[in-house]
């Protein structure tokens, strides 16, 4: 290495060392900007950024989830409504509508003051900096976190989530819920080694300390929500539902089951995802032939 390069290199380690003596930066949120946010980390701090380009959802989009429907909608419009709810935790099949159901919330109660702002998992540890953030605004506020998992390495997000949902001496502001979408139900691996902690006393068996750990995460949170992969008629349901939105006509939403059945076996996968991509697929490929738009 060059004397040149031995001295850039120091140069950066001193900046380094400047930039964790300095406050941290605070930039003013726009709260009219957008109804959805991300939080953002920067080298000096993180900021609050608004979404300009949202993805929209109804409820009347998701199919196949009437139940789970039903009970997000409920807890958060007791939400919205000043009423006590809970954090809610939803697990279950990849593209079933988990965070889909997120967005559609968002789409319902937003004129009503709901705001959502996104963390990235490996930005948990900033949770308690958002919470204070947000505490004295007049909207309702979810923190939403997608496919939240964590492996043994991950454990600052992991004790950081934990305090904010339920165990650090100061409580949570009122205005604020914490939604999280996950494929796995306790949010971190499980292995087979870790039943030879279990004890046997009498009749009784007690989970050893690695899995009541791992399963005192998602306990905190009050609603626990399971998606299930879809059946073959759900998913021609859902894939009718959006070709019919991408403009395609009754007749030709009938000739497109083959078709959609064929690429459910392609990617082996009936989810609401893989639906909702052979309708963009259909509906391109068909975009010449005459079709009303929407």
């Amino acid at each position: 290495m060059s004397e040149l390069e031995k001295l850039i290199k120091r140069g950066e380690a001193l900046l380094e060392r400047v930039e964790t003596l300095l406050p941290r930066a605070t930039r003013p949120v726009d709260w009219n900007a957008s109804i959805a946010f991300r939080w953002r980390k920067t080298p000096r701090g993180g900021f609050i950024q608004p979404v300009t380009n949202l993805h929209r959802i109804r409820l009347s989009d998701l199919y196949g989830v009437d139940n789970q429907k039903a009970l997000i909608e409920q807890n958060t419009r007791q939400f919205v409504e000043g009423r006590t709810a809970n954090n809610a935790l939803m697990t279950g099949a990849r593209g079933t509508g988990k965070s889909s159901l997120v967005k559609a919330v968002l789409d319902k109660f937003h004129r009503q003051g709901l705001r959502i702002i996104e963390v990235e998992k490996h930005d948990l540890i900033d949770l308690p900096e958002i919470v204070d953030q947000v505490a004295a605004r007049p909207e309702k506020f979810i923190l939403f976190c997608d496919d939240l998992s964590f492996e043994l390495s991950e454990a600052a997000g992991y004790k950081a989530l934990k305090s904010v949902l339920d165990g650090s001496i100061a409580t949570t502001s009122e205005n604020l819920l914490i939604y999280a979408t996950s494929n796995r139900r306790h949010l971190m691996p499980e292995y087979m080694q870790e039943n030879l902690e279990t004890k046997h006393l009498g009749e009784e068996i007690h989970p050893g300390e690695t899995v009541e750990e791992k399963i005192s995460l998602s306990e905190r949170f009050g609603l626990w929500v399971s998606f299930y992969p879809f059946d073959q008629d759900e998913f021609l349901a859902i894939a009718a539902h959006w070709l019919g939105e991408l403009g395609c006509r009754e007749g030709e939403i009938a000739k497109a089951r083959q078709e959609a059945l064929q690429w459910a076996l392609q990617r082996g996968s009936r989810s609401g995802r893989v639906a909702w991509q052979f309708a963009r697929d259909f509906a391109g490929r068909h975009a010449g032939d005459g079709k009303s738009k929407r």
